[in-house]
């Protein structure tokens, strides 16, 4: 064989096991994940479940289905060209208006708990503000690589952007949702700064929105007890620092071994919502600090591939695209985690991966699938 021949086929190789290290570095952590995940929201569950519908596997069999449901759409994301998501910028961006939009028609709008976050489809219900979160991040991408040479501008760079993301704000804010709309915020703001936005753009958008948030927080007494729980939870323990309170005995009973997988406590009919918004106390009590530090462990091992994709990219759209994915992914593990052990107010956040939730998962299962596209289409396009 031609020595050139010979250097292109071992190039080819290397390549092609870039590739593979790109998918099995982002896809083990994943699975791993889920596998706990599917695991524990039956521990978790199976008492509830058992006592509302009767069968203790309710929440486990549905959970698998969304398991299969979301590597189903992680298969499809991994192997489309990138450029389609650049084309369906606008699309998804309308689909998500509607679908928020829809959620406030009777009937259609779901209420749970005085809040109205999720649409009903008729064989499944759906939460809009997750694929508003992913539109959105399609959106900047998109927006700020076609606009890289005019991303300093204040009516180019950051008008815009702000007046989408004050869309989503408000029709998010009517279900009510605060705590989407700080984490939509939060993603536009990094990725803005991630763009090259003026810096003193971004430094003004945060002082002028200090009042408003205060605004918001006091305009509405449950966000009051919420905060003041926070400060101090034991003041609140009937009420809204209930749940902080039995969060943190499910981590100090479980000490570093754990209690041992089923033989929590605070999950029987003690923790609200233990296998949705604080499945990572039930963790912490029934598999104890080693769980937990398996559990940030794999997190890690997902955010920091992310972070190496996105540094990677080659297209601006695409590492634009990486990190906002990443950022949210990273947002949602911080914020779950930290209501669960006492370090941010309580905000009903599901925990990637890990809490049952049909739309959360196949979320955040796309956002994988999409990452590692990008991973791999960056080895490709260095060979071609």
């Amino acid at each position: 064989m031609k020595p050139y021949l010979t250097g292109r086929k071992d190039y080819l190789e290397k390549a092609s096991a870039v590739s593979i290290t790109y998918d099995i570095s982002l896809l083990f952590p994943v699975i791993f994940l889920v596998g706990i995940g599917i695991v524990m929201v039956y521990s978790a569950s199976s008492a509830l479940a058992l006592e509302k519908y009767g069968k203790d596997y309710y929440f486990l069999l549905k959970q698998s289905v969304f398991f299969f449901i979301g590597l189903f759409f992680l298969l499809i994301c991994r192997n489309l060209p990138v450029r389609l998501f650049h084309a369906l910028t606008y699309p998804f961006l309308l689909l998500s208006l509607a679908f928020l939009i829809a959620v406030q028609i009777p009937g259609l709008g779901v209420n749970a708990g005085g809040a109205v976050r999720w649409l009903n489809l008729g064989i499944f219900t759906f939460q809009p503000s997750e694929f508003a979160r992913f539109a959105l991040i399609i959106y900047m991408a998109y927006s700020m690589s076609k606009k890289d040479h005019k991303i300093r501008t204040f009516s180019v760079g950051f008008v815009p952007h702000v007046i989408v993301l004050g869309i989503f704000t408000v029709l998010i804010l009517s279900q009510p949702d605060f705590g989407s709309v700080a984490i939509l915020f939060i993603i536009t703001w990094i990725m803005m700064f991630v763009g090259g936005v003026r810096l003193k753009y971004l430094v003004i958008s945060l002082i002028t929105l200090i009042p408003v948030t205060g605004f918001l927080l006091l305009n509405a007494s449950y966000r009051v007890k919420r905060i003041l729980s926070f400060w101090n939870p034991w003041e609140y323990a009937s009420e809204e620092g209930y749940q902080t309170i039995h969060s943190l005995m499910a981590f100090g009973t479980g000490g570093v071994w754990g209690s041992g997988l089923g033989k929590g406590y605070q999950k029987l009919f003690y923790l609200p919502e233990p296998h949705t918004d604080f499945i990572f106390s039930v963790i912490g009590e029934e598999l104890g600090l080693a769980g937990v530090m398996l559990v940030v462990a794999c997190y890690g091992m997902i955010l920091w591939q992310g972070l190496n994709i996105a540094r990677n990219a080659d297209n601006s759209f695409s590492s634009f695209l990486a990190t906002g994915l990443t950022v949210s992914l990273g947002l949602q593990v911080c914020i779950n985690m930290g209501v669960a052990l006492a370090l941010l107010p309580t905000k009903g956040l599901t925990l990637p991966f890990l809490s049952y939730g049909g739309t959360s998962l196949i979320m955040s299962m796309i956002s994988i699938g999409v990452l590692m596209n990008i991973g791999t289409n960056a080895v490709h396009e260095q060979t071609s």
